[in-house]
Formats: C-alpha cells, sequence, structure tokens
C-alpha cells in the first residue's frame, strides 16, 4: 500500500465536496509520487481539520480530489509566535521549516542593525512553511508575516503576550515557562545591538533570558527556545 500524502488547500472542505488541486499538487501527485485515480491523499486547510479524500481525475497540471470523511477535527496549536532577525537565505529557510514543524503560530521576520539582508521571498517561505505543515502533520500553517524593523515590532507588540527575547552571553535567568501567550524574539548573526537592547528594556511585556551556557548560531538559537517554551509549557 502507497504511503499517505497530505496536501494544504485553500477551500472549504466537508465530504461529498471536490478540490481542484494547484498545478504545482497535481505535478507532485502525478510525476513526482506517481499517484493515480483512485489514490487516497489527506487534504487540510487550517480550519475545518483534516479529511481523507481520493484523488478523482489526474492530468499533468490539474487534478480533482473527492473529499470523503473527516479524520481529525481542528485542533487549537500553540499560541506562540517567532520574531526572528532576518539571516541568510538557507539560514531564513532552515528557521521558517523547523519553526513551522515545532507548531508555532506566527512567523515574523525583524529587520535589525547587523541583519544579513533586508528582504525576503515571501512566496518562497509560505510554500516553505506549507510542506513543512504537510509533512509534520499539523493541522495548520503558520502567518508569515512581511518584515517589520524591531522598533515596529516592539511599537505594535500586543501587550498581554509575553515576548520573550534570547540574549546571548547574558548574565541572567534561563527561559522561563511561557505560562500563556508568548513570543520568542532572536538577534542576527553578531546579537543585538547596544541600542536595541536598551529598547527592548523600555517594555515591561518584554523578558531577556539566556538558552545555556554556549553561544548558539541564530536559527539555532531559533530551534532550542521554541523547544525549551514548548517543554516548558507542557510542564
Amino acid at each position: 500500500m502507497t504511503g499517505s500524502i497530505r496536501l494544504f488547500v485553500e477551500t472549504p472542505l466537508l465530504a461529498g465536496a471536490v478540490v481542484a488541486a494547484t498545478p504545482a499538487q497535481a505535478h507532485y501527485l502525478g510525476t513526482v509520487m506517481r499517484r493515480r485515480a483512485g489514490d487516497a491523499v489527506r487534504l487540510f486547510n487550517g480550519r475545518d481539520g483534516e479529511y481523507q479524500a481520493s484523488i478523482a481525475g489526474l492530468r499533468r497540471d490539474r487534478a480533482e480530489l473527492a473529499v470523503e470523511q473527516q479524520l481529525r477535527p481542528q485542533a487549537v496549536g500553540p499560541d506562540l509566535w517567532l520574531a526572528f532577525a532576518l539571516l541568510k537565505r538557507d539560514a531564513t529557510d532552515l528557521v521558517v521549516q523547523k519553526a513551522t514543524e515545532l507548531g508555532v503560530a506566527a512567523l515574523l521576520p525583524v529587520v535589525t542593525e547587523r541583519c544579513n539582508t533586508h528582504r525576503v521571498n515571501q512566496a518562497r517561505l509560505t510554500a516553505i512553511a506549507i510542506e513543512a505543515a504537510e509533512q509534520s502533520e499539523r493541522l495548520t500553517v503558520p502567518e508569515l508575516h512581511t518584515p517589520q524593523t524591531l522598533h515596529e515590532l516592539l511599537s505594535f507588540w500586543p501587550h498581554e503576550r509575553r515576548l520573550f527575547s534570547a540574549v546571548e552571553r547574558l548574565d541572567g535567568p534561563p527561559l522561563p515557562p511561557a505560562g500563556g501567550p508568548a513570543g520568542l524574539l532572536v538577534g542576527p548573526e553578531g546579537g543585538f545591538a547596544p541600542s536595541e537592547l536598551d529598547a527592548m528594556r523600555q517594555h515591561p511585556f518584554v523578558t531577556t533570558a539566556n538558552l545555556g551556557p554556549n553561544v548558539l548560531r541564530a536559527e539555532t538559537a531559533c530551534i532550542a527556545g521554541l523547544a525549551l517554551l514548548q517543554a516548558a509549557g507542557r510542564a
């Protein structure tokens, strides 16, 4: 029996509906995975849970998916956001992929003084997040925000949501339990500038913390910090 494929779709899901796949999904099903009409797939859209479906028709750039029955109802995931300074392309791709696998609800790229770049390919990062959501079996895809400056992030951050800032070489406490809606802020390679650290101290919703005795690469800090916050949240 062939392995099950999960696909993210935008359309509503309910038993009896027929969903049109995108050309890229049709190519993936027919050319990459060698699926045929009648083969099973699983669908989710971030709102209606996960559904069993089957391929009703398949051509090179077109596929129709017949929705059959719900497999899992929609569930509420971790209310955790990741704000991260923009890195080089491969490192940013890795952050988006792993943060999605770890269940973050929102991804907020941030432009800081020591960033390696100030631009991102939104379509590319969205595709990476969707693929990671499909493979990790989560029921949602994180919301990907457009890049903003650190000043903008701090100015518009909701005050009821705690923001934990991972600061290297910090002589202070480790990352504490989130205890509710929270966000993690990770700086660029080279860390935050002194003026940026001063700006964070002006906001009571910001809690600075360290991630251990070693200096981590920025992408490693994102992954480690999210894992710690989630582990703390389950305690």
